[in-house]
């Protein structure tokens, strides 16, 4: 069977996603980006891995997030992007905003980590490879490493922009002193952080509390979070405890000694406000996000397009009350 060429909605950008600002530079980015962390390396169907993207950029979703070594198995996301690319996407290119990263554990020996120049750079190149691209759109130092030198990694992502292999770069989990560091480094190279990464919802609010939101906000970089909801913590699915297929029991990434007797009524409580607000948890969750506009981007993750169309719901309602602020903020920062 021939597969039909495919052709994107002609109501994708007038179809109520929202673009926002990159801090203070000339790149709109959607409200909601497709992240392919978990569900769209080799462990997933490349036919489910077209849906969700053909389904995410019908909708307004022009920034893909990947990494390096996502997958699972390491590069098998870019490599099923780069596919995506070939079949679908190729006369799209000059509509999408592509981010990659290296910072993570990607090969063995000693430069397949990190951030060493020789492992960030060869990392790109590999990268370029497999999404079968020319450039990326902005490439991120995936983690902040205390052995090397700041100013190595910041000089390699900044060659990197001037040779052409991305038009930005970002950051990601920095600490706030290398984040300042890094912001003032880049700046006076002509080659400022377009965004900061990091994770952030309504139980991890560390962003708020270290000052990194604050210091990228100010250094016109914009904030882009990651794991919204808490990996699964504040989608619902644990209120009545833990479902057996669920991340938790598999034992990926959420371990089961978190959802203690306090934490789910911390949840439950949540839920008992979104309900009231005729939004799920997940949806409520997003738009606190959302609701606050110093965040450029939440991105989400999906393994099917019901749940990329779950949280797109989230932006019909981004207001709060006070009221329901102060509730908020009295459950998510309660000790668990």
């Amino acid at each position: 069977m021939i597969e039909s060429p495919y052709r994107p909605s002609p109501d994708r950008y007038d179809d109520g996603m929202v673009y926002r600002r990159a801090g203070r530079s000339g790149v709109l980015l959607p409200a909601f980006s497709l992240g392919l962390w978990h569900n769209f390396g080799s462990a997933q169907t490349f036919s489910n891995v077209q849906r969700m993207a053909h389904y995410a950029f019908d909708r307004g979703i022009t920034h893909f997030d990947l990494a390096n070594n996502y997958g699972p198995e390491y590069g098998t996301a870019e490599e099923n992007f780069g596919r995506l690319m070939e079949r679908s996407f190729r006369p799209y290119r000059d509509e999408m905003f592509i981010a990659t990263k290296a910072g993570y554990d990607m090969w063995p020996g000693p430069y397949g980590n990190w951030g060493s120049r020789k492992y960030l750079t060869a990392s790109l190149d590999q990268s370029l490879r497999r999404m079968k691209l020319d450039y990326v759109d902005v490439f991120y130092s995936h983690r902040h490493d205390p052995e090397t030198p700041l100013e190595e990694t910041l000089q390699a992502l900044v060659d990197i922009v001037r040779r052409g292999k991305a038009l930005y770069v970002g950051l990601s989990r920095y600490p706030l002193e290398a984040e300042r560091f890094a912001f003032r480094y880049l700046a006076e190279r002509d080659v400022p952080c377009l965004l900061f990464q990091d994770r952030y919802n309504l139980f991890d609010r560390k962003p708020e509390t270290s000052g990194v939101l604050s210091l990228a906000t100010e250094s016109g970089s914009g904030f882009v979070v990651f794991s919204p909801l808490a990996q699964g913590l504040l989608t619902g699915r644990y209120l009545n405890g833990i479902p057996q297929d669920s991340r938790m029991a598999e034992g990926r990434s959420l371990r089961s000694d978190v959802l203690t007797d306090a934490m789910l009524a911390r949840i439950r409580g949540l839920n008992d406000l979104a309900r009231r607000r005729g939004q799920t948890l997940a949806e409520m969750a997003l738009a606190w996000l959302l609701s606050d506009r110093r965040v450029t981007s939440v991105i989400i993750g999906a393994s099917s397009t019901a749940q990329i169309a779950d949280n797109l719901r989230a932006l019909e309602n981004t207001a709060f009350s006070d009221e329901e602020l102060a509730r908020i903020n009295a459950l998510s920062r309660e000790e668990a």
